[in-house]
């Protein structure tokens, strides 16, 4: 009997349509004459928590961590248990068992992981379903292979979902904890992927509170050749004054003296360099999920998960192609359906579509379809099942045209065109312009301006800009011909600040991620790779980073604005974590790791190792914000307002285990008095001869008022006079000399209340010092070899 296990149940009923029927519905799989289909929901199994590893880890503590399996457990899902059950059934009873999942990494990993879990030992195919029509299936359905060929894969997914595991447990409770040392509540989140992505937002927030818009000029010119007019763009040299370090010119009286000294019309200007190249510009590729992400994103706003939900109704519905694809390339063998794919776009209730597919070429044949760039799945393209726009949703019937648009695309020719640049010397000085003339408009009559979104982002205007630059229409012109300076002008500009992330638009900066590496070498490296995170895990990483509270939207644009524990967290995390260099360079290795390179056991190693050293780095965070005090004395909580019995002082938020306390003077702790080293007064000489002060060095230590004596002078007396005192009832019901817990002393005097004296007790944590005077002051002090540090 043979067995297909589909990633979910929606996949399982359209596989089992396409196997001889009938089809005998029963609970949690399929009948068919050829088979039996059952299914998964997404992944059954999951990690094991810390806790289900070892008991004492439910309870987090900083010594316990790293956290690092020598084992790794699967469980259960506790709401999959009757699923998994009817599954372990199903294969107890099979003779051979295809493997239906998603044709990516994770969907490969999700079935494999069931089969490892159970020890399948019986033979297990693949099948590899890019799309859900019937068509698509049977083909697939005859074309199976063995799923050992997808074993590097699978090691790939496994590789980073234990990756995350140590770098999220681990360091999520290591720097959650040292939150809490800092007296901050909630959970710090941290991930491989997650938190360098948060750290873009932070950076690019901060880049706009610190930007200084800077006034600059610049100096345009008409020129007059024999054959007409045209203008040119005054190019500074590295020499001339007035430029900033940009080589902007930011001077307007030399922008101005410039516009004189030109209007004097000395000499002619000449051509000195003339440069025409015809270019060629290939058709766009069509979709990954990315690719669609973010064009769908800047022309209707969508936010990507938005984006991928209704990429994924699509495919349900059997119209579009898998919809978490990274591949943008199409296989060879897919080129014989464009003709079925364009009759049906051709036929379609949307005029403009139907236009375009008109026009098409099927001898065209672009650069998309290559077998040699493709995976485990393809480019996202329409089917060959005919399509009703009218009974799709605005979002699915946007997704679809955007997807239908760049498959037509590939079946226009090359957009071609003369591209100019042209060089000319005037009076000492150098003038450029460029020009473009559109030979073959090709593929690009699809996305000409008119169809293109009305309001343009930033990034997108300055584009647009340029491109209007390039096209401006030039005279017929030669090096060596002279022209005639007709007149000037300067224009005040302003640099811009950076924009603000969006949702499409930082899971574009995901994807290429080497423009935010700090390395350069790694920058180099990772130019080519296919940035962090997944195509289908990038969009989810950026919503939970809304619901963690990390991030918030903003505006009709839904600008990503950091909040305050987004600061609080990439603050308290070293550079290892929050640049993305680390992550993107796993990203690569993991890639390796499908294609066969390298083992899933060094790669671990060296999580492992990262996650140790961050670790030890946590315990010596401090996470204070603006407007809070650092404790100068276990140097890793804050001090805390708290109110007392005699009052308001404040103490350490790492309290038990650092018992810092001070006074409190105006709404502030009095740390200067708090941080007074012992050391210091404890060799004063006290002098009988000088009532008023004793000095050390140059600080004075104390003043007699009124005949009073100060706590200070207390302190010098007792160098030379030891005080008993009786201890109080609430530290201990017996004499101090029985009571091995506590040592009396007199020696000290408390410099909170100034009545008590300072004794001796060990506690959990060790020794520390407590006033005498406990319960009217609760004044506890560090111990250092048997001094208490005040």
């Amino acid at each position: 009997m043979r067995l297909y296990i589909a990633e979910k149940p929606s996949m399982g009923a359209e596989i089992a349509k396409c196997l001889t029927g009938p089809v005998q519905r029963k609970d949690g799989y399929l009948i068919t004459k050829d088979g039996i289909v059952t299914w998964a929901f997404g992944h059954i199994l999951r990690q094991a928590e810390p806790e289900e590893y070892n008991a004492k880890y439910k309870n987090w503590k900083a010594e316990d961590l790293p956290i690092i399996p020598k084992q790794w457990k699967m469980i259960i899902d506790e709401s999959c248990k009757k699923q998994f059950g009817i599954i372990k059934n199903l294969i107890d009873k099979a003779d051979e068992i295809v493997h239906a999942g998603d044709p990516d990494r994770e969907g490969q990993l999700l079935i494999d992981e069931v089969l490892d879990y159970l020890n399948c030992q019986k033979p297990v195919k693949r099948i590899l379903l890019n799309a859900l029509d019937e068509e698509s299936i049977k083909k697939a359905n005859k074309d199976l292979r063995d799923n050992r060929d997808f074993l590097n894969l699978k090691k790939s997914a496994l590789a980073r979902a234990r990756a995350d595991w140590l770098i999220g447990m681990n360091l999520s409770r290591a720097y959650t904890l040292a939150a809490r040392r800092a007296g901050k509540k909630g959970v710090f989140a941290v991930g491989r992927v997650k938190t360098p992505t948060l750290a873009l937002v932070v950076r690019r927030e901060r880049e706009l509170k610190d930007f200084k818009p800077v006034d600059y000029f610049t100096i345009k010119a008409i020129f007059a050749h024999q054959n007409g007019e045209f203008s040119a763009t005054w190019k500074p040299k590295d020499t001339q004054a007035g430029l900033d370090f940009e080589n902007r010119l930011i001077d307007e009286n030399i922008a101005k003296a410039l516009i004189g000294k030109f209007a004097q019309k000395t000499e002619a200007g000449k051509i000195i360099a003339y440069q025409k190249a015809q270019k060629k510009e290939a058709q766009r590729l069509p979709f990954s999920l990315s690719s669609l992400q973010v064009l769908a994103g800047k022309k209707y706003g969508y936010d990507p998960q938005l984006v991928l939900d209704t990429a994924q109704k699509l495919y349900e519905k059997k119209l579009t192609t898998y919809p978490r694809s990274d591949c943008e390339y199409l296989p060879q063998s897919q080129f014989s359906d464009a003709k079925i794919i364009l009759q049906n776009l051709d036929n379609i209730n949307e005029k403009q579509l139907a236009n375009w597919a008109k026009k098409c070429d099927l001898k065209t044949k672009s650069r998309a379809w290559n077998d040699k760039k493709i995976t485990a799945h393809h480019a996202i393209i329409p089917t060959k099942v005919k399509v009703n726009l009218m009974s799709l949703t605005t979002e699915e019937r946007n997704i679809y045209f955007l997807i239908a648009q760049a498959y037509i695309a590939q079946f226009y020719p090359v957009h071609i065109y003369d591209q100019t640049k042209i060089s000319i010397e005037y009076m000492q000085e150098l003038f450029v312009t460029s020009g473009r003339v559109v030979k073959q408009m090709g593929w690009k009559e699809l996305y000409v301006q008119n169809n293109k979104e009305k309001s343009l982002n930033e990034d997108d205007k300055k584009e647009d800009n340029e491109e209007k630059e390039e096209q401006n229409s030039l005279p017929l012109m030669k090096k060596g011909d002279e022209v005639e300076y007709v007149k000037g002008e300067y224009d005040k500009k302003s640099t811009k600040p950076p924009t603000r992330f969006t949702s499409s638009t930082l899971l574009a900066g995901m994807k290429d991620i080497h423009k935010y590496v700090k390395d350069v070498e790694v920058k180099k490296k990772l130019k080519d790779i296919y940035g962090i995170g997944t195509e289908a895990t990038r969009a989810t990483i950026i919503e939970d980073l809304v619901k963690r509270n990390f991030l918030q939207l903003e505006g009709k644009k839904k600008y990503l604005v950091p909040t305050q524990s987004a600061y609080i967290l990439i603050d308290a995390l070293p550079d290892e974590m929050t640049y993305p260099d680390s992550t993107a360079v796993w990203e690569d290795y993991l890639h390796s790791l499908s294609e066969g390179q390298g083992t899933i056991e060094e790669f671990l190693a060296k999580q492992a190792e990262f996650t140790q050293n961050l670790c030890i780095k946590a315990t010596k965070t401090v996470l204070v914000q603006e407007h809070e005090y650092k404790c100068p004395r276990c140097n890793q909580g804050i001090l805390v307002k708290r109110k007392g019995k005699n009052g308001e002082f404040w103490g350490c938020s790492n309290f038990p285990n650092c018992r810092m306390t001070c006074n409190d003077v105006d709404g502030k702790p009095d740390i200067e008095k708090t941080k007074f080293n012992f050391n210091n007064y404890r060799q004063m000489s006290y002098n009988n001869s000088d009532k008023n002060y004793i000095k050390s060095g140059q600080n004075e230590i104390f003043q007699q008022d009124n005949q009073l004596i100060s706590a200070w002078d207390l302190i010098a007396k007792e160098n030379t006079k030891k005080m008993n005192f009786a201890p109080k009832e609430k530290f201990s019901a017996m004499p101090i000399e029985k009571n091995k817990n506590i040592k009396a002393t007199s020696k000290y005097l408390c410099t909170r209340c100034k009545e008590g004296n300072l004794r001796r007790i060990r506690g959990k944590n060790g020794w520390f010092w407590a006033c005498s005077n406990y319960p009217h002051c609760t004044a506890t002090y560090d111990d250092n070899n048997g001094i208490p540090v005040i």
